[in-house]
């Protein structure tokens, strides 16, 4: 970064002095209406600020730590100080002030000591999070108790658990790996905190053709059943209910698509090119749909009573942990007593409930060569037929034959398309 070939100590000070001139600058503008000596620091002290810690800071060789140290005391003191006496005045307790001139002085050291792009840098990350008071207040305002709640336990489950759990097989047909299923389960949740979120973004006046792409995301079954619970409550939308209840199912094979990208990238071109083509034809009967509610002039904007699907929470995380750990142990379990036929039965059962834990099961199986592709392709298959089956079987009991009929021949066009599609596949490669 030293473009004019200065030397380090001249390099360092201006580094340090730009640090304490960006954060002040901030810090002015936010309290350029305050009477001049009505401030407890400004932009000159900021700028005065970092260019002490770059002194210090080029004094480290020579006295160690200890200057620095007690300059962040003695200005820590004195900010307390004067602080104490602005918040008898004015009310204000707010410390953000203060906390940005310690900073700035000790990122006049960092500068000083050699580190002046990661200074620089900081500095305005700290610039930009003072500036964004506004925003980030209306954004606190906005979130929940249930999605902070959410948000943290997925913290937990990523930052704290999944770096210490080993990476290795263990137990039964060593099919437990504690850190691929805890990053499984990780996947899972995030998935459903982002699409709960989308969903409170795009806004209730959305219409139900939102709620039906954003909450498969989350769960396509669940979608299926409040879309289904809603066409039965307000029949003047069971079009535009149909609309949202293809868009889920067609998120779902994309959902499917993604996780076999992530977990074994090399069936993407087979697998997953039959589940890309799957959803897209559903996302495009979804769309013609909702064409034909606009055209009838039905009240699709009735999607409003839909309410976003609700954030996952650490009990429903570790309910699929559990399961999805069973999966993995029987899924080699059943190819070692009954062959293929034993994984085909079972990837048919569980895929009544969810798709998720068996694609990942067979999609880390077949990853690691435990599995053939035709035979992946297979399973995967029955389990997603299934999974329609249960879908179609919802909507009919929910909102009826008309909804049931219409979910069952998309869904069916679609696993034809992306049938033949694998089917076209698969057999070059079977042979």
């Amino acid at each position: 970064m030293n473009t004019f070939n200065l030397p380090a100590e001249v390099e360092g000070l201006m580094a340090a002095l730009a640090v304490g001139l960006l954060i002040g600058l901030e810090r002015g503008w936010h309290e350029r209406e305050v009477q001049e000596g009505g401030r407890v620091a400004g932009l000159r002290t900021f700028a005065l600020t970092g260019l002490l810690g770059g002194v210090l800071g080029h004094l480290l060789p020579v006295f160690g730590p200890w200057p620095l140290v007690g300059a962040e005391v003695g200005l820590a003191l004195l900010l307390t100080a004067s602080y104490s006496r602005v918040a008898e005045q004015s009310g204000n307790l707010s410390a953000t002030t203060a906390v940005a001139m310690l900073l700035t002085l000790a990122l006049g050291a960092f500068a000083a000591h050699g580190n002046v792009a990661l200074a620089l840098a900081a500095a305005v990350v700290a610039a930009v999070l003072l500036n964004l008071k506004p925003t980030l207040h209306s954004w606190l305002r906005l979130i929940q108790s249930s999605e902070l709640s959410a948000s943290l336990q997925l913290l937990v489950l990523s930052v704290v658990i999944l770096p210490y759990l080993p990476d290795m097989g263990l137990g039964p047909y060593e099919a437990l790996n504690p850190y691929k299923l805890w990053w499984a389960v990780i996947l899972i949740a995030a998935l459903s905190l982002t699409g709960h979120f989308a969903m409170r973004l795009s806004g209730p006046q959305r219409g139900l053709l939102w709620t039906g792409l954003l909450g498969g995301l989350a769960s396509s079954t669940a979608a299926t059943l409040a879309l289904g619970r809603f066409a039965r409550e307000q029949p003047a939308t069971l079009r535009a209910c149909v609309s949202g209840i293809l868009a889920a199912c067609g998120v779902m094979f994309l959902r499917v698509a993604v996780l076999l990208a992530v977990i074994s990238p090399p069936s993407i071109l087979t697998l997953g090119g039959a589940s890309v083509l799957a959803g897209l034809v559903l996302l495009a009967m979804a769309l013609w749909q909702w064409r034909q509610v606009q055209s009838e002039a039905h009240p699709a904007s009735a999607g409003h009573a839909v309410q976003p699907m609700s954030p996952f929470n650490l009990g429903t995380a570790l309910a699929f942990g559990s399961y999805l750990a069973a999966i993995a142990v029987l899924v080699p379990a059943a190819k070692a007593w009954l062959g293929a036929s034993g994984i085909y039965m079972l990837s048919a059962v569980s895929g009544v409930a969810d798709v998720d834990a068996i694609v990942i099961s067979l999609a880390r199986m077949h990853h690691a060569g435990g599995i053939a592709l035709a035979a992946t392709g297979m399973a995967l298959g029955l389990a997603t037929l299934s999974n329609i089956a249960s879908k179609v079987v919802i909507a009919w009991t929910t909102a009826g034959r008309r909804v049931g009929l219409a979910v069952a021949l998309a869904n069916l066009l679609a696993l034809g398309a992306g049938g033949l599609v694998l089917w076209g596949l698969l057999v070059p490669v079977a042979q």
